[in-house]
């Protein structure tokens, strides 16, 4: 998909979907949520295989959406259209002609060689779609030279490409602010910014969160769906199923005690609003909202995942984090709610199984005593987030702060520094290990618990 031309090669960013199998032609949409969800994918293969292409098209695609789906009040657009200048596609192909006239000869050459581009086009009416014919790795090696002179290259005629294609009509971009979609940016932002060690995307992820939690929520403590010129629309389940599950990860990024509290505050208004009593599960809309034929209750995942089962998972996050075992007991009610239609159609719902698997085990906690700040517990982090460790929940707080925090983490109590230094609590299954300085014995717990 990456190499493909369903990837914007210049400008960076995925196309909405692929018309073919090879994701050669795109539907020339840009969506936020397949920014964001791309980037988890991408964020979790890194940490899986410490692959540097992976956290190349991380920083690809997070640069696209600072650059193009930012709003300046800290919140993320929507989608940008397909179609400019009434035909789809045109903003983002190029004909021979347009490219000889940007690169020098050996640049054109290059592109040629790598990005399929003919001289009459490799798509309609003589235009050209940009994909990657091979690996920069075997590109390089074919050419005699190394991978890191052949990206330098590349990177002088993108930037080339990219000034003359900014001078193009642009196509339309969806401006208003949507809760949900918003929830899953903030969630990538936050795996880009552990799987990186980047603190930088952390800080998109709070100005994101800040924002909706500012201009999106009422009085009450209800979220509104939709931002534009002010918040509008009684939000969903999955606005706050999504903003949860980002509040989450950003709790466990840069562990301000704030958003995981919003976290709770969101969940319980959820379950307040939106629970099934009699048969378990939670229906689409709120039960104080529009009145409708039939109050739908979902499970299966389209193009983002379902609210239900991000709630499920959010659940057992927040049990786990906030040592409260009656939202453990309302995750396993989803799981039975639906498990007829799993077991009839495993394939489209995925993230209620990652779920299940959360909930089967084995999970782990761990507790991080001292300043988040300090050089110790960021070398402790470091060693967590470097593999793909999925079933797992991180709280660090400084010593003096834990008493004050304990009525809502309650996992933090009777916890010290050990020998007056940073130190880990690493538990799983209600049993804890003893507690370690060494960033390394942490990871070879959690690795031992996985």
């Amino acid at each position: 998909m990456r190499s493909g031309g369903i990837y914007d090669h210049v400008g960076f960013g995925f196309h909405r979907y692929s018309t073919d199998a090879q994701w050669f032609v795109p539907h020339f949409e840009k969506m936020l949520y397949d920014q964001a969800m791309l980037v988890m994918a991408f964020s979790e293969a890194y940490q899986a295989t410490g692959k540097k292409e992976y956290a190349s098209a991380i920083n690809e695609i997070l640069q696209y959406v600072h650059r193009d789906m930012a709003s300046p009040e800290g919140g993320f657009y929507s989608a940008e259209d397909a179609d400019s200048e009434g035909e789809e596609g045109r903003f983002y192909l190029w004909t021979a002609k347009e490219l000889k006239a940007i690169l020098e000869k050996e640049e054109f050459g290059l592109l040629i060689r790598l990005f399929d581009v003919h001289e009459l086009g490799n798509f309609e009416k003589g235009k050209n779609i940009l994909r990657l014919a091979s690996s920069l790795e075997d590109a390089a090696s074919v050419m005699g030279i190394t991978e890191a002179d052949l990206r330098d290259r590349l990177e002088k005629c993108r930037i080339k490409l990219l000034a003359a294609r900014e001078k193009r009509i642009r196509p339309l971009r969806d401006d208003k602010i949507l809760t949900d979609w918003n929830g899953l940016m903030i969630s990538a932002y936050c795996r880009a910014a552990q799987s990186l060690h980047e603190p930088g995307y952390a800080e998109k992820a709070k100005g994101a969160a800040d924002f909706i939690l500012e201009k999106m929520r009422t009085l009450e403590g209800r979220l509104w769906h939709r931002y534009k010129n002010g918040a509008s629309i009684q939000a969903n389940l999955d606005d706050y199923a999504f903003l949860v599950w980002g509040l989450i990860d950003l709790y466990e990024t840069i562990f301000d005690v704030r958003y995981l509290k919003a976290a709770l505050e969101l969940n319980r208004v959820l379950l307040e609003h939106f629970w099934d009593e009699s048969s378990g599960g939670l229906f689409f809309a709120p039960d104080d909202g529009e009145q409708l034929l039939v109050r739908k209750k979902e499970a299966y995942d389209g193009a983002v995942p379902c609210g239900n089962s991000v709630s499920m998972l959010n659940f057992l996050r927040l049990s786990h984090l906030a040592g409260d075992p009656d939202l453990e007991d309302k995750a396993l009610s989803i799981g039975r709610a639906f498990a007829a239609m799993i077991d009839s159609r495993p394939i489209g719902h995925s993230m209620l199984l990652c779920a299940l698997d959360f909930a089967l085990g084995p999970s782990s906690e761990v507790v991080l005593v001292g300043e988040p700040g300090e050089e110790g517990i960021r070398a402790m982090l470091k060693e967590i987030y470097s593999r793909f460790l999925p079933n797992k929940t991180v709280v660090a707080a400084p010593e003096n702060e834990i008493n004050n925090m304990s009525d809502m983490i309650k996992t933090m109590q009777r916890l010290s520094r050990l020998d007056g230094k940073p130190t880990a609590y690493v538990c799983s299954g209600h049993i804890c290990h003893l507690p370690v300085n060494d960033p390394k014995m942490i990871l070879d717990m959690l690795e031992k618990i996985a």
